[in-house]
């Protein structure tokens, strides 16, 4: 089973080799590791190009944002199952692929799995910020601001092909509208792995200012109503708070 990363990624001169070099040492072989970058002007095109020749398919050129140029990976995408792996993040082992794999293989029926994602210090990977634990999905989580992490969120490529890629209309919570599309509108059977799959630093789209924060709760009630949800503004609340916990909880990390 070929799985297919897709790394987007501007500008990361300082990360993108950690990113890279965590596909490369998994040890699941039948990766596709797709690189997207949105023509970075600041020396990660030469880091690239030191690794040209383990990466499947490389495109340097200017998108419409981070959903733009997750789209263009997933139009390139020729693997079974598909992830993304941001510029900033890195997985936490080695063995995260091979493990995402047997599930698959142990379930037929099976659309997506997803795990658990910590937040760490810009500047030290192990400055421990946020540990988001996710759970198994049940009906009405969604409404309560709860989403999978979703670095972590491996899906077979033919849910892209039957549910759609990323809406570019929302800019910050796109992923948040395309996995409630996934799970909800279209009941796709999904697992939830136990434990820490992905390292991510912080200073996403979301996290970097309040002002985004408020632009990406809007967002997120947007992506309610435009999927059916019945929610109401207090959602938006409801969201930020359910985050809280993040902050006080231990890591668990796979056997």
């Amino acid at each position: 089973m070929k799985v297919s990363v897709i790394t987007v990624v501007f500008n990361a001169v300082d990360t993108i080799e950690d990113t890279i070099k965590s596909v490369i040492d998994q040890d699941y072989e039948d990766i596709e590791h797709i690189v997207i970058d949105g023509g970075s002007t600041d020396g990660t095109l030469d880091v690239i190009d030191r690794y040209r020749e383990k990466l499947a398919v490389t495109v340097s050129e200017p998108d419409d944002g981070i959903y733009d140029a997750m789209n263009k990976g997933i139009d390139l995408a020729t693997g079974a199952v598909v992830g993304t792996l941001n510029s900033d993040d890195w997985y936490e082992n080695n063995s995260v692929i091979s493990r995402v794999v047997a599930a698959f293989e142990n379930d037929i029926d099976l659309d997506a799995v997803y795990g658990d994602i910590v937040f760490v210090t810009k500047d030290k990977p192990h400055g421990l910020v946020r540990y988001w634990e996710s759970q198994p999905y049940k009906e009405g989580l969604f409404e309560k601001g709860w989403m999978p992490a979703h670095p972590s969120f491996f899906v077979k490529r033919d849910c892209y092909s039957r549910y759609g890629k990323f809406d570019l209309d929302l800019k910050i919570q796109s992923d948040f509208d395309l996995t409630m599309r996934f799970m909800v509108v279209n009941k796709i059977e999904t697992q939830y792995l136990p434990g820490v799959m992905v390292k991510m630093r912080m200073g996403g789209v979301t996290n970097n200012r309040i002002s985004n924060v408020v632009k990406g709760n809007l967002e997120a009630y947007r992506a309610c109503k435009k999927n059916g949800l019945s929610v109401t503004p207090l959602f938006m609340v409801r969201k930020v708070l359910s985050r809280l916990p993040q902050f006080f909880r231990k890591p668990r990390y796979p056997n």
